[in-house]
């Protein structure tokens, strides 16, 4: 019998902070024989490839969707650090070592990536009806697991690199050397084996609700159902669906590797498993966090829903898919207040990852409508001083002060994931005799300011006077910050399923209808703001826009970009609308932050001035991400086009 031998990792899985993987056999080894003979050990492979996985997903360093667009701005003290992401926001990505690469790193310690992981989860696969000591039903379930596990693994390396190898089953070592290499298939074929994957895997496994905690991470059915839509979206979207860039995309033998011809039925498919996604989600108790009613105002009713929508400890209703994150994410993000408030500092915070000026204008007015739409918002006076004076935004905006207009009546989600100069930012428990509820004071010298004369390479410093507050929960203290060892980051939530429904339908339909407006009003409505016709009729300057598929996929792919902002996602809805060479070679603007006052701070109110300029997308290279050209020569495979 022939033995593989398998070296076992120990990892921390996704649920609690032990290690699942540190079982060590004698003289570290195991044979595939030995390792499925009993449940327990068969449930430790699982748990490693499921491990492997979501590191590669929930670690901001790792996964450069999260810091590799243009939502985020930063200078060179955080882009020094290791995040990958800015090298290919900067244009800096490169075959021989390529930033973000998952698709295969043998013989590296830097952890597993996807074709490794793909070979254990076949193996677990191939081997799992041997385990003694398991329930046939309980074997169809973990091997369902694993197979929409698989589904995941090939979805993010063709949304990476475009047409992969697909890997059925693991190849024996004997076969011909010529056998081994297996070549790229068709893009189609891929997203078809993925989908083909998520029905086989939907059929055996349980809704959320009927699983035990300890197995929250693992593939749900409304999951699996949920990353079938997601991929029949992607496979619809125009980076794969009749794209002209890659008419000469060909494999070895001189076939095409992407359709250059648009298929219009495919978005009938997306829509149609979009509905069945939201239909058995909602079956399994999924809801949209909604229905604060403790503040004293709408708007910070809604604030607190939008906050909530985000976090989880495997508790969260709206999550779909949720896997526990790597740590660091809120260091970046919370403000590095002055060391003498001693009630706020923390040390440990840097408080360098702001929010870009172009998603700080991308968030909606009240009434629902870009700034630049709303008929009742002062547009050309954005960059001047206004003032509030509506006690409803108490705690919201600094009232019966100079504020800038830019700041003033916006919708709930601009207040809830962004710290403006002057607006609030409640930090810790309600109710405590000390004020937790700060006011946002972002000039040089202030509580939010710069402390330096300089903007240095060499310190953390806030380059454009903006913060994100997206993922941090306002009832803790910026001093005594502590994340829950539970703490997850959201893979698919409910919220992306209406979006789906909408955009799918919206392309499929000659003209849009309920089966687009009412999923996206769904997500609207839990923001704060009017629904989409009524915003679009009572206060915009084109209250036509909603009525014709072009106006509406402009609408729905700003929801998508203001709904998931700083979760990974406009990374990729990017490339596959195809657009990422439009909107990813813009310069980023900010606030002059070693101004000590409002006029120096605003510029004079003259405009933002430029905080960051090496951004750069050159298309179509950069599309899709090249494989590591020593990979290329060793498998004989065909690189992607521009690399």
């Amino acid at each position: 019998m022939k033995r593989i031998y398998l070296f076992f990792l120990s990892v921390s899985f996704l649920i609690t902070g032990c290690d699942y993987l540190d079982m060590v056999p004698e003289d570290d080894i195991k044979t595939v024989e030995t390792v499925f003979e009993q449940r327990k050990d068969a449930e430790k492979w699982l748990l490693g490839t499921y491990t492997a996985t979501k590191d590669l997903a929930t670690n901001v360093a790792k996964n450069v969707a999260y810091f590799g667009t243009d939502e985020v701005t930063t200078g060179e003290y955080i882009r020094n650090r290791g995040y990958r992401g800015f090298k290919i926001s900067e244009g800096l990505q490169m075959s021989q070592e390529p930033y973000g690469n998952v698709w295969d790193n043998v013989g590296s310690s830097s952890g597993l990536l996807y074709y490794q992981i793909l070979r254990n989860i076949n193996i677990f696969i191939e081997n799992i009806d041997a385990v003694y000591n398991m329930t046939d039903v309980e074997k169809r379930q973990w091997k369902a697991e694993a197979k929409a596990l698989k589904a995941y693994v090939y979805f993010d390396l063709v949304r990476h690199y475009g047409p992969i190898v697909l890997v059925p089953k693991n190849l024996s070592v004997d076969i011909d050397m010529s056998e081994l290499r297996q070549q790229r298939v068709h893009v189609d074929t891929c997203f078809n084996a993925l989908v083909r994957l998520c029905d086989e895997a939907a059929k055996d496994l349980l809704l959320g609700n009927q699983k035990p905690f300890d197995r929250k991470p693992f593939f749900s059915k409304e999951a699996t159902l949920a990353l079938k839509a997601r991929a029949l979206l992607y496979a619809a979207s125009p980076l794969f669906n009749g794209n002209e860039f890659y008419s000469d995309f060909l494999d070895k033998e001189g076939k095409p590797l992407f359709s250059t011809s648009y298929d219009h039925e495919k978005w009938h498919l997306a829509a149609l498993a979009a509905d069945e996604a939201v239909r058995v989600a909602v079956e399994a108790g999924h809801a949209l966090c909604s229905g604060t009613i403790s503040n004293h105002s709408e708007v910070l009713n809604h604030m607190e829903d939008i906050e909530k929508s985000v976090i989880s400890d495997f508790d969260n209703q709206e999550f779909i898919l949720e896997w526990k994150s790597v740590a660091g994410f809120s260091e970046l993000l919370l403000p590095r207040l002055r060391p003498e408030d001693t009630e706020h500092f923390n040390s440990a915070v840097l408080g360098s990852l702001s929010p870009s000026l172009k998603m700080v204008e991308m968030y909606y007015t009240d009434k629902g409508l870009p700034i630049d739409m709303d008929k009742t918002w002062n547009y050309s006076s954005r960059y001047y001083m206004g003032m509030e004076s509506d006690p409803d935004y108490t705690d919201i905006v600094l009232t019966n002060a100079d504020v800038l207009q830019l700041h003033l009546r916006r919708e709930p989600r601009f207040y809830a994931c962004i710290a403006a100069d002057r607006t609030k930012w409640q930090r810790g428990p309600k109710g405590q005799e000390i004020n937790y509820n700060l006011t946002v004071e972002a000039y040089k010298g202030e509580s939010f300011g710069s402390q330096y004369d300089i903007v240095s390479s060499t310190v953390a410093q806030n380059i454009n006077g903006y913060w994100w507050k997206k993922f941090l929960e306002s009832e803790l203290t910026t001093k005594e910050y502590v994340v829950s060892a539970n703490r997850t980051l959201p893979i698919i939530r409910l919220a992306e399923l209406y979006l789906m429904q909408a955009e799918a339908w919206n392309e499929y339909l000659e003209k849009p209808d309920a089966r687009v407006y009412s999923p996206l009003n769904k997500v609207r409505e839990r923001a704060g703001i009017p629904d989409v016709v009524t915003a679009w009729k009572s206060y915009s300057n084109n209250p036509e826009k909603v009525d014709n598929r072009d106006g509406m996929r402009d609408i729905i792919q700003r929801e998508i970009n203001l709904e998931f902002a700083l979760e990974g996602h406009r990374f990729w809805n990017l490339r596959r609308w195809k657009t990422a060479h439009i909107e990813l070679n813009e310069k980023q603007y900010g606030w002059n932050v070693l101004g000590e006052n409002a006029q120096a701070f605003y510029n004079d109110y003259n405009g933002p001035v430029i905080v960051w300029s090496k951004c750069k997308f050159t298309a179509p290279r950069d599309y899709l991400f090249p494989i590591k050209a020593e990979e290329v020569l060793m498998s004989s495979l065909v690189q992607n086009p521009g690399w």
